[in-house]
Formats: C-alpha cells, structure tokens, sequence
C-alpha cells in the first residue's frame, strides 16, 4: 500500500474542515458539493473490502429518493448484498479522518480486519442521472486505482443492477451474466414465465402506466420494455426530459402525500406503479370505478405476495417455512391480516432493508417490503426447487382471492413530520430520549381507535420522522398533528410550531 501516493492524490480530493458523516442504512447521503473526498475515501475502503473478501466489490453513487441536489455512495457486498454492518464503521471513520490521518486510518482497518494487502482487488462503479453523479464517480475510481484495485465502470444503472452485477460476478456467471443485456433478459424471462398462467380481465395484453421519477428508471426501463413485447404494455412518465428528479413525483411523494404524482392521468382502474430516483422502490396505485385512489404500498405487497405463495404451499402439503420480515411502521391492518387470516408469521426488525434482509434470510421464503417499497422475496435451494410448481398454481380464483384480501385489509393513514434527533429502542417503536416523550405519545394514542404512533430519527436526513396511524384519515391527521407537537414541545423544537391539517 503506497500511502505517500493515497496522500498525494488524497490532497486533490480534500476533506472540508469541520464536516463529519455517519455510513447509515442507505450509505452517506449529504450535499452533493460536500461529498468529493468521501467518494475517494469509499473507493479506498472498496479495494481493502475487495481484498479482505477475495471478492468483487460494489459503488454505487446514488442518493435514492433524496432532492437531485444531493448525492450519496453506498457499497455493495459480494452476495449483491448490503455492506457487513462491522465495516460501516470502517466507512464512517475512513470518511471523517483528518487529511493528515488518512495514512493510519487505512493501516488500522487493515489491520482490525485482517486485510491481505498483496491479494488483487476488483470493483464495479454505477451512477445515477444526478448532475453531480458523473464527476463523483470519477473521484471513487481515484481512490480505486491509487490502491492499486482494477475496476469496471458500469456507468448510469439502477441501485438494482449493480447489485445484481456484483452478485454474478461472485458467482461466476451461475447467477447470470454480469451485463444489462444479461440482467433484461433473466427478469423478463422470469416475469413471462410467473405470468403465463395469470388471470387478466379485459384486454389479453396488460397495460402499466409507471413514474419514473424523472431518474435513472427511465433510462433502463425504456431498454427493458422491449423484452415485454409479449404481454405487457409500459407506459413511461416523468422520465427526466422535463421535471427534475424525485420533485412531485417518485414512490416516496406518493407515499408520503397519498396521491399520484403529477405529470400521470390516471383513469379508473389503470394500474399505475412509480419508482423511486434509483429505481430500488416500487408501489402501485389505482383509481376504482368511483374515482377513488387506493395505494398498494410494501405492506400490501408483501401481503399480496404471502397472499400467493401461502395458498399453494398449504394445497400441496409442503413444510417449507414462509415467513414475513416488517418494520414498526408496517401498517397494523396488513400485520394483523397477515398473522390473524393468512396465519403467517410477521416479525418485526429496525428500519433498513439490511436489517430486514438479515431476519428474512432464516425462513425457506422470506418476504420483506418497507411501506415505502423497498423489499423482495428470498428463497432457500429447497423452495428454489418448488418455483415452477407454485407457478403452475395460479389461476382464476387467485385474483378474485388477492382483491378480496385488499378490501380486508383496512386503510390506516400515515402522515410524517419533520423534528430534531430522538432516541429509540425496541425496533425504533419506543422513544427513550428526551424523558417524558414515550408517556405523552402513550396518553395521545389512547384518544383514537385503532391507533398507533412513533417517532425515529431518520436514516438518510437530519430530521425526526412522525408515524401516525388510526382507523381514519380526519384521526390520522390530528394523531400526527398531536404527536408532532409533543415532540416540538419536548425534543427542542425548531422553526415553526407544527399546525393542524400539515
């Protein structure tokens, strides 16, 4: 390890003095015009991971739903999985040393994780379509290369796609081929084939009409959409011609806002999905024959998915376990379908899809999704081998059953605020800091029926996040207004006091 070299290119990507960064659960995330060193520094901290793991390592230059103005950079690890939560540290303290203990830092993580520094090191770099996103690259694969790591730049992809490229090149191409053409074709492969059986009313060819978020899912769906020439329609808005990225649009607005996003007409019963700024989150959303709007946020997902994996498993007689993976802030309704109808283990983890993934991993199928849409579904080999026959059972009454569970599952509001840190525990669904703020949101809570509430710091800005649920939209609303008031009164509030109808 050359660590005159690191200095010397070091000094071209300097550290701003004062600035410190926490590696979270979405990697670092800020502005953009304060992330240069980090991004040297990350690809420093790819190359010692690459080497420690014998393994090709991840970059990806992202900042998901954040406004275009930010960037962020998050490593991936070589099973396409998040990094190890014992190198995050690493990751934090790497980006915050000072210009003149850059050189030590890099010994000690060497040492602590028992890095073979003379073993070769492979890393794989994507961006999102931020302006900032090109230029940051760049300087990740400065840090790559004074260390000596070869590299692959990728270019503009999706946070998905570098996973999966990551995860094919680990496995030698068992999992797939390592390029877009090999990516397109493995995920509509395996659409065609899920769908095949599907029931569909109306017109033999689906139609989807999807917010792209005016990101980088613009780009990669508009190659994709023509290997579902059979099929399936998509119909692509807000793709970046015009808007500016995640404004007005993308999963996390219509989540947060429970509306469309502008620039998409929607009429009743279209379906309608939208993408976050790095395409790793979806939901799907609809108007019925009244003209109502219905959200099937991850909460429903992953009911609609247990919902049509359960049924088959039971009428084959199979022991594999299926279990589901959700955060506090899954909908209550969807928990208690899920555990009262559908008879289907729920457990709940700490926000961030490495946490979900983690728990998910110990059940034959494990399905996780945050409301917000981050999540999937996981198989063990032996439930691998049962894909095909589980496929094989979908037919007619599979749909009429899916629609049936979503009028059951009753409509709970969120609404999120905006407040200074707070301290939590027991899976983020209790505040131990400041004193007195659990027992205020406990007394509120009891004045609505159906209700829940809690308070967390969030994992990707420097605000506290208000999660209010009760059994109608006018109670959600003043839930949240109470709840937010509590905590500006007693967290240390800045700005304007919060107003009822926020």
């Amino acid at each position: 390890m050359d660590l005159d070299a690191v200095t010397k290119q070091s000094a071209l990507h300097a550290k701003p003095d004062g600035l410190t960064l926490q590696y979270g659960t979405a990697g670092f995330r800020t502005k953009a015009e304060h992330l240069d060193h980090v991004m040297f520094r990350m690809g420093l901290l790819a190359v010692l991971r690459s080497k420690q793991t014998k393994s090709t390592i991840g970059v990806m230059v992202t900042a998901s739903h954040n406004p275009e103005e930010d960037n962020g950079v998050k490593l991936v690890d070589p099973l396409g999985e998040m990094l190890a939560p014992s190198w995050e540290g690493h990751a934090s303290c790497l980006a915050n040393a000072e210009e003149q203990d850059l050189p030590r830092v890099l010994v000690d993580i060497s040492e602590k994780a028992a890095v073979n520094l003379h073993q070769d090191a492979f890393v794989v770099i994507g961006r999102d379509t931020r302006p900032s996103s090109e230029k940051l690259s760049q300087s990740v694969i400065d840090g790559v290369t004074v260390l000596g790591g070869q590299f692959h730049d990728y270019g503009l992809l999706t946070t998905p796609q570098l996973h999966y490229m990551v995860y094919c090149r680990n496995t030698s191409g068992r999992y797939g081929k390592a390029t877009i053409e090999g990516y397109y074709q493995k995920l509509s492969t395996a659409f065609v084939e899920l769908t095949k059986q599907a029931f569909c009313s109306g017109d033999d060819q689906r139609t989807l009409k999807v917010d792209c978020a005016n990101g980088i899912g613009a780009l990669k769906l508009r190659e994709m959409k023509h290997y579902f020439s059979q099929g399936l329609s998509v119909q692509l808005f807000n793709d970046g011609t015009k808007g500016k990225l995640n404004h007005l649009c993308g999963a996390d607005f219509v989540k947060s806002h429970q509306k469309p996003p502008q620039g998409i007409e929607m009429k009743s019963n279209e379906r309608c999905c939208s993408f976050d700024g790095d395409a790793d989150r979806i939901i799907y959303y609809y108007r019925d024959a009244d003209g109502q709007f219905h959200l099937v946020d991850g909460d429903k997902i992953a009911a609609l998915i247990s919902s049509f994996l359960k049924e088959p498993l039971l009428e084959i007689g199979d022991s594999l376990s299926l279990g589901v993976v959700q955060t506090a802030y899954a909908n209550g309704s969807s928990t208690r379908y899920l555990e009262e109808v559908m008879k289907v283990p729920v457990y709940c983890t700490k926000t961030g899809v490495k946490h979900l993934h983690h728990k998910a991993q110990e059940f034959d199928i494990g399905v996780y999704f945050e409301a917000n849409g981050h999540g999937t579904v996981l198989f063990s080999k032996a439930a691998e081998m049962k894909i095909k026959q589980l496929a094989k059972e979908l037919e007619e009454d599979k749909k009429r059953k899916a629609a049936k569970m979503l009028e059951n599952v009753i409509d709970l509001f969120n609404q999120v605020a905006d407040r200074q840190v707070i301290s939590t525990t027991d899976a983020e669904r209790q505040a131990v800091k400041p004193p007195g703020l659990q027992e205020a949101i406990n007394e509120l809570v009891k004045k609505y029926r159906l209700s829940r509430a809690f308070v967390r710091p969030s994992g990707t800005e420097d605000i506290v996040r208000v999660y209010a649920e009760a059994d109608s939209q006018e109670n959600a609303d003043s839930l949240a207004y109470e709840v937010s008031l509590a905590v500006f009164q007693l967290a240390g509030g800045v700005g304007e006091r919060p107003q009822p109808g926020f």
